[in-house]
């Protein structure tokens, strides 16, 4: 009798496989110019087989008729009408900062975070920067995934001020389940933009990640990152030219296709909820931790 656990295994190295001859790059900036297309036909296709194939609910969005979009991109990174989400009352809560749901969520072991079962990766190679790494020795980390029929803005767990933000160029490897279970370390292998922000709390790094298909990355404050992807083999670093302080909720960024968000925390801030564990559903604005201030003499 065949083994289903096995099987599955197969198949997730099949398609890791698969994904390594493709040319990720040109796939994902040739998705990134059909989505930003504003040919009626094209969009209007587009953005009904996607509704359809997805099982797209409207509700929350800000314009509810399909129609209301005059591109795929438009419509992929759609607004929330105003109070479609409420933030938890209490300032020490961390709201999530979108719609996914959880791949895994808990303490960092040192400086390595758990990708799956059986599989590790190191928050230096994610950031790019072991001193900044550092800063987050034996804290905390939750990984969230947003699959396609998720809303894709990106948004503050807590207030914040940024301090910097880099672009770490990589592969676009997909971060589907399947990918995630069979490819070490994807997360630090994908192109992505890493924000750090000083809290009440500490430092807090937010990781978007790039992926197949992932046309774009946006911040609010420099607007688009990618495309184009680049190919150098260092993160580049920037500092912000003007002060950026976001408050708990405020939109930070968005994604042009389903991606990942990555959280990091400093030791000793943040104790999860029960219900935030691997698999579980959350939404933006959904309370996702307690937190407690950072002594002041701590590193």
């Amino acid at each position: 009798m065949t083994d289903p656990a096995a099987e599955a295994r197969l198949f997730d190295r099949l398609f890791v496989g698969i994904q390594k001859l493709l040319p990720t790059r040109l796939l994902s900036s040739l998705m990134f110019r059909i989505a930003q297309s504003r040919n009626p036909a094209i969009a209007r296709l587009l953005i009904r087989w996607f509704a359809r194939r997805y099982d797209i609910v409207m509700a929350d969005a800000e314009f509810e008729l399909l129609g209301s979009y005059d591109s795929f991109a438009a419509f992929f990174t759609r607004a929330l009408k105003p109070g479609a989400r409420s933030l938890p009352r209490d300032a020490m809560t961390m709201a999530s900062p979108v719609d996914g749901t959880i791949s895994q969520c808990g303490a960092i072991q040192v400086q390595q975070l758990i990708q799956a079962k059986g599989l590790i990766y190191s928050a230096a190679d994610l950031l790019g920067d072991k001193t900044l790494a550092d800063q987050f020795i034996s804290g905390s980390f939750a990984t969230i995934y947003l699959s396609p029929r998720d809303y894709h803005r990106v948004h503050m767990p807590l207030d914040g001020r940024l301090r910097q933000w880099s672009y770490v160029p990589g592969r676009l490897f997909s971060v589907n389940p399947a990918t995630v279970r069979a490819l070490p370390g994807v997360f630090a292998l994908n192109e992505r933009l890493c924000a750090i922000f000083d809290t009440d709390f500490g430092p807090m790094a937010v990781v978007l990640v790039g992926a197949l298909f992932v046309g774009g990355l946006e911040t609010v404050w420099t607007g688009r990152v990618t495309p184009p992807h680049r190919r150098e083999t260092s993160p580049t670093v920037y500092q912000p030219m003007e002060p950026v302080a976001l408050l708990r909720g405020a939109e930070l960024g968005r994604f042009n296709f389903g991606s990942t968000v990555i959280l990091l925390l400093p030791a000793g801030v943040a104790r999860w909820r029960r219900e935030c564990i691997a698999g579980a559903t959350v939404r933006m604005g959904q309370a996702v931790a307690d937190m407690k201030y950072k002594p002041a003499n701590s590193h």
